[in-house]
């Protein structure tokens, strides 16, 4: 045999048992799940319920750290530059990665280049809630409040540049309003704002919002996908409320920072796909508010891909800039 076809079969040979011992050894110590949002917010919740079942599966736990801040660019900003080791994965979503890139000209990463797609986990509609002491029963009722009192009303949103401060701006411009935004360093926080009564209204991710939602301390208006919300099936949606063809929701997924070996991703996309498959999982999620979603990594890619152009139309109609 040619001694260059003998080296590359052996090559080749090399590489397969390589990968295969990589994606066989690993994991054998915790794994750091980067989130970035603080604690309470509905990418923390939805992290945290996938993070405990993926962990059980991979025989290693997931350790949750919380970074907040910038609508969640510092946090995938540090994911960014971490080792791509497999010890190392982050919490990637519409906001981090096909929102920011069209609200901040000087991002700390590129969505695409900086990162290894994982799989996706779930998709979270988008809820308006109200504080109760304000006066407005629906989002029609909202929207006349608004026009009456132009910029006394404010809003908050998990950061500039978050899909919660897209789909308030999104709701203002369908709907002809000015109310002022305040920004919070995540939907938690945000959500407590508005519970305690600091800021009157939030369009935010639903799972954060659905036990305020359920106990009264906020009053549940809309949701913002095409679909009422198994959750809360009595709230219309923005659509039914004479506004058609309105859509507001977040995808939450796992990513790498780049370079993540090939079998790992292989092995955590596959548990990953497995686990949301699971009667427990889904009903977990259905839970929380949030809707079980999976795939490959490719189809991450691709969402990821057609996203940013998609979102940076929809943020200059909606004049969405860094404050």
């Amino acid at each position: 045999m040619n001694k260059k076809i003998l080296s590359a079969i052996l090559c080749a040979a090399a590489v397969a048992y390589t990968s295969a011992s990589t994606a066989q050894a690993w994991p054998t110590k915790p794994i750091r799940l980067m989130v970035p949002f603080p604690p309470g917010g509905s990418t923390d919740i939805v992290a945290r319920i996938v993070a405990q079942k993926l962990g059980e599966r991979l025989g290693q736990p997931f350790v949750i750290e919380n970074r907040g801040g910038g609508g969640g660019t510092i946090g995938a900003a540090a994911t960014a530059k971490a080792a791509p080791d497999g010890y190392n994965l982050a919490v990637a979503s519409t906001s981090t990665h096909v929102v920011a890139p069209g609200v901040y000209p000087k991002l700390d990463y590129d969505p695409i280049k900086d990162f290894t797609p994982v799989g996706l986990m779930a998709v979270s509609p988008y809820l308006l809630v109200v504080n109760p002491a304000v006066p407005a029963k629906s989002l029609k009722e909202l929207v006349d409040l608004a026009k009456k009192q132009p910029g006394k009303l404010n809003y908050a949103s998990a950061g500039i540049g978050s899909t919660t401060h897209l789909a308030m701006e999104m709701l203002k411009s369908v709907t002809s309003t000015y109310m002022l935004h305040i920004p919070y360093s995540g939907n938690g926080p945000a959500g407590t704002a508005v519970v305690s009564g600091q800021v009157e209204i939030l369009f935010g991710s639903l799972p954060a919002l659905l036990p305020h939602a359920k106990s009264g301390r906020m009053r549940a208006l809309a949701v913002g996908t095409p679909k009422r919300s198994p959750s809360l099936p009595e709230v219309p949606t923005v659509a039914e409320s004479g506004y058609p063809g309105f859509d507001a929701s977040l995808w939450l997924a796992l990513v790498g920072p780049a370079g993540l070996p090939q079998p790992v991703v292989e092995r955590i996309n596959k548990e990953l796909v497995a686990l949301i498959a699971t009667p427990e999982l889904r009903e977990a999620l259905d839970k929380a508010g949030a809707e079980p979603l999976s795939g490959t990594p490719a189809e991450l890619a691709a969402l990821i891909k057609d996203g940013i152009p998609k979102y940076a139309r929809v943020i200059k109609a909606a004049g969405v800039k860094p404050e």
